[in-house]
């Protein structure tokens, strides 16, 4: 059996029960379907997303038992609720420490977040950009509607400066995170973004997210018809000419057939630029194994609020130890040692006696 727990400011309480039983074959989308009442507002982004990700876990080939869903506060962390897995509906902000635990003590678990911008980047900013720093084992996915949906329509930190909400009627003064510079300023090893209503291309994503060894972080559009409707509607129009997909190894073509690329500009900054204007030599082939996160962050900075340049797909994609492999090595070392007694440990040179 397992537990799906909710903790709160009252304490823990019971969610559900959740019977997992092995399969002999293969599993599909239907066995990551709960038989928990699916409750968002009607139009909610978040429905796409959890029919495409209930859809890609069985591409996992990880048992139900083995497989994690973690989340905050906010609309996005309902999610838990609806995966039949393992989970937890945890506390603000805090999603990334307890996944951060669970991916350090049990390496055999596929460890996912769901949060939102609120939930990440504000209470538990500090949270998202040490569990990226440290590159954990988990796969943390930031559903992002610019706005904060759970309780009634607030500006988020990536509500566009001049937003006008329910707690900034004059308009919104604070300057937006992007949260994609945000996670490579983090040094985050694996780094995408993707769209709601795009599900080829976000399940595409997921896959490069579960095969990469370490953090990887999504950062996924989503649209809030309520309190936010079409934040999003200039990068889902039929061939939006300002959408930029990023293919590892191909040459960043967008716009009319293609007519627009990129280059080099002054200082690292990348520019959008007329294909046929510049020397083919000069448009950029992109590589999402680049090391050095300049040339990520850089396309990156490409994306503004009127959606003039707006890069999808993953944008960074490098080899790093992670944090829980690390540990895992270190504790080894010291048990072949013959050390690693607790009391010890814990006790160390800093002990007298009060006679």
């Amino acid at each position: 059996m397992s537990e799906n727990i909710e903790l709160n400011q009252n304490g823990p309480s019971r969610l559900r029960s959740l019977e997992l039983v092995p399969h002999a074959g293969g599993l599909a989308a239907k066995d990551f379907k709960s038989d928990q009442e699916v409750r968002w507002c009607p139009g909610c982004g978040d429905y796409a997303i959890l029919a495409a990700f209930q859809a890609f876990l069985p591409e996992l080939a990880v048992p139900r038992e083995n497989v994690v869903v973690v989340s905050g506060i906010g609309c996005s962390s309902r999610l838990p609720y609806y995966v039949s897995s393992y989970g937890m509906h945890s506390i603000h902000g805090r999603a990334p420490a307890i996944a951060s635990g669970l991916a350090s003590s049990r390496q055999d678990l596929s460890v996912w977040v769901i949060t939102g911008d609120g939930d990440a980047l504000s209470i538990g900013g500090n949270h998202l950009i040490h569990a990226l720093r440290r590159n954990v084992n988990i796969k943390i996915m930031l559903f992002n509607n610019r706005i904060y949906g759970l309780t009634k329509g607030q500006y988020s930190p990536t509500s566009e400066q001049g937003k006008v909400t329910k707690s900034t009627p004059y308009g919104s003064l604070d300057y937006p995170f992007n949260p994609v510079s945000l996670a490579l300023g983090a040094e985050a090893s694996f780094v995408a973004r993707s769209v709601d209503s795009d599900r080829k291309h976000l399940q595409s994503v997921l896959r490069a997210a579960a095969d990469h060894r370490g953090s990887a972080f999504i950062e996924i559009f989503q649209n809030c018809p309520i309190f936010n409707d079409d934040a999003f509607a200039p990068v889902k129009e039929p061939n939006a000419p300002g959408l930029i997909r990023l293919v590892h190894g191909e040459q960043v073509r967008f716009g009319p057939s293609g007519s627009m690329g990129l280059r080099q500009a002054d200082y690292g900054s990348i520019e959008a630029v007329e294909a046929s204007s510049v020397p083919e030599s000069e448009l950029i082939v992109h590589d999402a194994t680049r090391t050095d996160p300049s040339y990520a962050f850089a396309l990156s900075r490409l994306d503004g609020y009127e959606f003039k340049h707006t890069p999808i797909g993953v944008f960074r994609s490098v080899e790093r130890q992670s944090y829980d492999d690390a540990m895992a090595a270190q504790i080894d070392t010291v048990r072949a040692s013959g050390e690693g007694d607790l009391a010890r440990l814990l006790a160390g040179n800093d002990t007298w006696e009060v006679v």
